[in-house]
């Protein structure tokens, strides 16, 4: 018994390095990728799993993860078909519906199984609430090694809520201070500060839109934080400009969108005007490559001392003599 509690125990990366040699090819995409929680290594080995029709089993209603039909997918599949699902799914009873299971754990799995043909998966049913299984779904991926900033923020929101539900206290400074602890044991269990939780939940406040440029990295995390306060209309008027202008705010600009928001300023004017104003850094670069011109080169056109006033006034000049010279090429050619 005791030698059972001791692999209920293991780290993911010593329930992977037990894998016999023989089946190294199983480690991925299943094993390397899926890591799960102390909870669900203990239902896996205490109860055995039975076969159910994928057509009973629904997408748990609140998952925050996305499932990606992408190249990783293809090659679960792959495994999926010349080697069977290896760690059964979990699922819990739909409330007043015998027939039919909502997914804990497993969605891709599933959803690779339904891909390869499969028309039963190995699947253990758990008897809990929903705060309990919102907890394992998160904690079914949370250290999964590709997850989504938009994943994330649902994810800890989702989690949170839940140990809020089970912990839950009627004072208001009891309930602060159960905020506090639920938030901590969170950032525990996530490998996370507490201050990062904290933003990653504030990308909920995002339209989806915006969150889809978090997710693509055109905008960082703590701008995106900053714009989380902004209305949905002011996310709108920025949306419309970031497209238009084809730029994506700076933290600089997004925590001065922050400040007029809360000043009750923070018009389509003001978000344009935000946005289409030079970034320090911009203006820096330009400063920098006056500097590097080559001052030999400059000396054959500029007759006095090239100082950077002279050399910028002069090459001011020049693309202004230069744009003439193209509008009038552009006339003659369109008569």
């Amino acid at each position: 018994m005791a030698r059972k509690m001791k692999e209920d125990l293991r780290t993911p990366d010593e329930i992977r390095a037990d894998v016999p040699p023989e089946h190294a090819a199983a480690r991925t995409p299943e094993l390397h990728a899926y890591i799960e929680s102390e909870v669900l290594r203990k239902l896996r080995a205490e109860h055995h799993p039975i076969n159910i029709s994928v057509d009973m089993i629904l997408s748990f209603a609140d998952n925050p993860y996305q499932v990606l039909d992408n190249e990783e997918m293809d090659e679960l599949v792959q495994s999926i078909r010349e080697r069977g699902i290896l760690t059964p799914l979990i699922v819990m009873p739909k409330p007043n519906d015998t027939h039919v299971f909502e997914l804990i754990s497993g969605h891709r799995r599933l959803y690779a199984a339904q891909k390869a043909g499969l028309e039963t998966v190995p699947a253990i049913v758990c008897n809990v609430s929903r705060d309990e299984a919102a907890i394992m779904v998160v904690d079914s991926n949370l250290h999964r090694e590709h997850i989504l900033p938009s994943e994330k923020a649902k994810a800890y929101k989702l989690r949170l809520d839940a140990m809020k539900h089970q912990g839950q206290r009627t004072d208001l400074t009891s309930a602060q201070v159960e905020q506090k602890l639920s938030v901590e044991q969170l950032a525990e269990v996530a490998n996370e500060s507490r201050a990062q939780i904290q933003r990653y939940i504030r990308l909920n406040n995002l339209v989806p839109e915006l969150q889809s440029l978090v997710d693509e990295n055109k905008i960082a995390l703590t701008p995106a934080v900053e714009l989380s306060y902004l209305t949905e209309d002011e996310q709108s008027n920025l949306l419309e400009t970031i497209e238009s202008e084809d730029c994506t705010p700076s933290l600089s600009q997004a925590q001065q969108m922050r400040k007029l928001s809360a000043q009750g300023q923070l018009d389509m004017d003001a978000v344009f005007h935000t946005m289409t104003k030079p970034k320090p850094n911009q203006q820096e670069k330009i400063t920098l490559a006056y500097q590097k011109l080559p001052v030999d080169k400059i000396r054959r056109y500029v007759k006095t001392e090239p100082t950077p006033q002279i050399v910028q006034d002069f090459l001011l000049k020049a693309v202004e003599h230069y744009c003439r010279y193209l509008d009038r090429q552009k006339d003659k050619g369109e008569r």
